[in-house]
């Protein structure tokens, strides 16, 4: 209809087009036009607005991309409260802890760059306290109690989300609305600590052959009640275990500095809700879960069927082959033929394989997106019960998580054929005796890919935490770091070569305990494509009469001042013929 034909005060009920010499007005159902008497266009509503969702929570990719970096940033600012309150050379030092933000079902939603074996598991440790304090059938709290504003669990099961019993997780639930029941999402903080008792100093017994000689397990522990820290509870814990923890002031210490991390995530998810609307932020925690899968979907869709079978140096295997099916661009990921439960300690809980499974997804992922559980959805694991990687409860585990974990890692990559392996094994180095106990993993070379070199003496895949400072080291244990170099040509050659790994040599200055808890000393980090091994890793004990004593992947010595402990880490595999 044209503009100039309207008499003022007349009304145009949309849908309809009023169109005049310079525009058309489009006035759409539910709305009506009215010219004005000083000859203005008014556009009314006439029919409420039908809204199925809150404003906000359909999807926006600018929004999107916004709330990808509120959820991370939440998670970083976190980690820097742990490391800032943490006393111990573990967390302060080394950075060996990981935070993350949850929904309220505990899939994890976005992690700050630490820790990949520690992130990818975590969401199973916060689907544990719900599955025991959360809400049953009837709608009443399973144990009586329920979850609560102020509280905080404490979780190092191994069967039930954790990793190696000294990594402590502490979960925090998070309640937008004052008057809510039940909580929106959970923060989580996880540690490493020092020394949570066991057979050996610091807790990564290389002998040990049940879960109970690694140290304390914790299922699920009320550690702070409505805002009360529960710390006699939580001593009588780490006291009453067949091998107690040697020190409890610092695990203690250690977990209010993870509460106080947990405490400024909680605050900072509840200010966003309060700014941003609570049902923006639920809604937004399920977009960046979507937008993950998709990417991952995306990703499916480039890869190929692929298998590749792993031997350990203690005679286990893992197995793993890979099936896409194109049609839902969705993957299979399959364990089977892997090695049956170990009467060792190289059992990796199946939350282990998940993590693996979680980081190497996302590491082939080009997209600035965080590492979340959307990553998982179209892909299914199969892990059979009664493997190394699914083992029954009581089993020994300390170094699945440090070590299978790696092999898993290496195994998926290399299926794809995007990555040779790594050195595949994180060095676990502990010493001590009453006084003192430390615990390092030793950096090595990275695999070689299709199109570049690997890199020497890094960290590589489920771990990222660094080694102890050398004026840190000497200033608070009796040690001295003799050397700490590259270990050159040990990586694999090829059209792309693997990176080197180290050689650390420590003295110790008064008796100790010493560990290696490695991997990769007999079997070598393989090439791929054509792309030949790498060196593997060896470790031995220098006396101070000059005598030399070898130790295999894993092993124990009896350390007096003047002797030393030598390792050589092993590179990573090359990738394409030289």
């Amino acid at each position: 209809r044209g503009r100039s034909a309207l008499k003022p005060g007349e009304a145009v009920a949309g849908p309809a087009l009023i169109i005049d010499p310079g525009s058309t007005t489009v006035v759409d159902e539910g709305w009506e036009a009215k010219l004005a008497d000083e000859g203005s266009l008014v556009l009314s509503r006439t029919a409420p607005l039908q809204r199925a969702r809150a404003v906000g929570t359909q999807v926006d990719p600018v929004r999107l991309e916004i709330f990808n970096n509120l959820f991370m940033a939440i998670a970083e600012e976190m980690g820097v409260v742990l490391q800032n309150t943490a006393t111990s050379v573990n967390i302060k030092e080394r950075l060996d802890f990981s935070c993350a933000l949850f929904d309220a079902t505990g899939a994890l939603i976005a992690n700050a760059p630490h820790i990949p074996v520690h992130l990818g598991s975590m969401g199973d440790s916060v689907a544990r306290v719900l599955e025991v304090r959360g809400p049953g059938e009837d709608g009443k709290p399973r144990d009586g109690r329920g979850l609560r504003r102020g509280d905080a669990y404490a979780v190092n099961d191994p069967f039930r989300g954790g990793t190696h019993l000294p990594d402590i997780t502490v979960i925090v639930p998070v309640f937008y609305d004052d008057a809510a029941t039940k909580p929106d999402a959970f923060v989580a903080a996880r540690g490493h600590h020092a020394d949570i008792g066991g057979i050996a100093p610091g807790s990564m017994p290389p002998e040990s052959t049940t879960i109970e000689q690694e140290g304390v397990l914790i299922d699920n522990l009320l550690l702070v009640d409505e805002g009360t820290f529960c710390e006699d509870a939580v001593r009588q814990v780490l006291a009453d275990a067949k091998y107690p923890a040697r020190n409890p002031d610092r695990n203690l210490s250690d977990l209010r500095a993870q509460l106080a991390a947990c405490t400024r995530g909680s605050e900072l998810l509840h200010q966003a809700a309060g700014e941003r609307g609570a049902e923006m932020v639920t809604a937004y925690m399920g977009h960046v879960l979507a937008n993950a899968e998709e990417s991952v979907r995306a990703l499916l869709g480039q890869l190929e069927d692929g298998s590749f079978t792993y031997p350990m140096d203690n005679g286990a295997q893992i197995t793993v082959s890979i099936r896409i099916d194109d049609a839902s661009r969705s993957a299979v990921f399959d364990f089977t033929g892997t090695s049956k439960q170990q009467p060792n300690n190289f059992n990796a809980p199946r939350s282990i394989t998940r993590a693996a499974a979680l980081y190497v997804l996302r590491t082939l992922i080009d997209d600035p997106i965080p590492m979340d559980d959307g990553c998982l959805r179209p892909v299914e694991l199969i892990v059979p019960e009664g493997s190394m990687l699914n083992p029954m409860p009581g089993a020994a585990v300390v170094a699945g998580n440090v070590e299978t974990s790696q092999v898993v890692t290496d195994c998926l990559f290399a299926a794809t054929g995007r990555l040779a392996p790594s050195q595949g094994t994180m060095n676990n180095f502990t010493f001590g005796n009453e006084a003192h106990q430390y615990y390092e993993t030793i950096a090595g070379g990275s695999g070689a890919g299709p199109d570049h070199d690997g890199t020497s003496a890094v960290q590589t895949h489920m771990t990222n935490s660094r080694l102890t400072d050398p004026e840190v080291l000497e200033t608070r244990l009796p040690v001295r770091l003799e050397s700490f170099a590259i270990r050159h040509r040990s990586g694999g050659e090829g059209a792309h070569r693997g990176g080197d790994g180290v050689e650390r040599r420590i003295t110790f200055l008064e008796p100790m305990r010493a560990n290696i808890l490695a991997n990769r000393r007999a079997v070598p980090p393989r090439g791929i494509l054509g792309g030949e091994d790498a060196l593997p890793g060896q470790n031995w004990v220098e006396r101070s009469d000059g005598s030399r004593e070898d130790l295999a992947a894993t092993g124990s010595a009896d350390m007096e001042p003047g002797d030393s402990f030598v390792i050589l880490t092993p590179g990573g595999g090359g990738c394409g013929a030289s």
